[in-house]
């Protein structure tokens, strides 16, 4: 059961390859297709535009803000044209550095206005028992800032990815008033098999919160390979949707009233001691 407040999201999931302009392509059917299922928001996946080596990253890297720069117009662009919110869950944005931008989310709003940007903070360089060898922090600078957002009459803690396994990150978002956290990702095939959904629900069940997470899925270059598995979880930590392999959208109806009712029933934020 939904409430009056309800509003229906998306959650898009993607196979990115090197290719910018393929990539928004792909992006640009599937939030047309949000909208023609009724979303308000459409999340996608970090990586969305670009998934390949560094020097592609930076070499392809915007201005934050930049209205005539090729990703962010096309992001603008979709949002305009399916009048919903378009949230890209992570792209590389210029830092201070040319060759280690930020690993940004951008949130357009259904006029095409950026309404918000969070760069991703927690950045993950490891090497897994399959032998892969990853060091994001070698191409990216990290952010430093928690970030909440009202869209759709929904307020919104952003995150990215690697954050997932950092519930102080959380807590914050959760401290600011959000009740809808938003987890775009890449995640590998090997961490993601085991990490994936036990993560997503015990952030959502922590926080009291609905979680969107849209993810990467299948092959891409240098060796990556993504788990997919893009879900919607609620706050009681109840899978609503679920993707399965494959390019496609997930969507939901997410009632903020039903965060407030199981904060309410279950109030556990206010018994926190530390």
């Amino acid at each position: 059961m939904t409430g009056p407040g309800a509003r229906r999201v998306a959650a898009l999931q993607l196979n990115s390859q090197d290719d910018v302009g393929a990539n928004l392509e792909a992006c640009r059917a599937l939030v047309e297709k949000a909208g023609q299922n009724g979303a308000a928001i459409a999340l996608l996946p970090e990586n969305f535009a670009f998934f390949g080596a560094d020097e592609g990253r930076y070499a392809v890297a915007e201005r934050l803000g930049d209205a005539d720069a090729p990703i962010q117009r096309a992001l603008a662009d979709m949002a305009r044209a399916s009048k919903l919110t378009v949230i890209g869950g992570g792209m590389p944005i210029q830092s201070d550095d040319p060759k280690r931008p930020y690993n940004a989310l951008v949130a357009f709003g259904a006029d095409g206005a950026l309404v918000a940007n969070y760069r991703k903070i927690h950045l993950f360089d490891v090497a897994l028992a399959d032998g892969t060898v990853l060091s994001e922090s070698k191409g990216t600078t990290p952010g430093d800032d928690a970030v909440v957002v009202d869209v759709a009459d929904l307020r919104l803690g952003l995150s990215i990815c690697y954050d997932l396994r950092f519930p102080e990150l959380y807590r914050k978002l959760v401290d600011a008033r959000a009740d809808v956290l938003l987890v775009p990702a890449a995640f590998t095939v090997h961490t993601g098999k085991d990490h994936w959904h036990v993560l997503l629900r015990a952030r959502a069940i922590e926080s009291q919160s609905w979680v969107i997470a849209a993810a990467q899925w299948g092959k891409h270059p240098r060796g990556r390979t993504t788990y997919g598995h893009s879900m919607i979880v609620d706050p009681w930590g109840t899978v609503v949707a679920e993707a399965s392999d494959g390019v496609g959208l997930i969507v939901a109806d997410i009632d903020p009233e039903y965060s407030a009712r199981v904060r309410a029933s279950l109030p556990s934020l206010d018994h926190r001691r530390l």
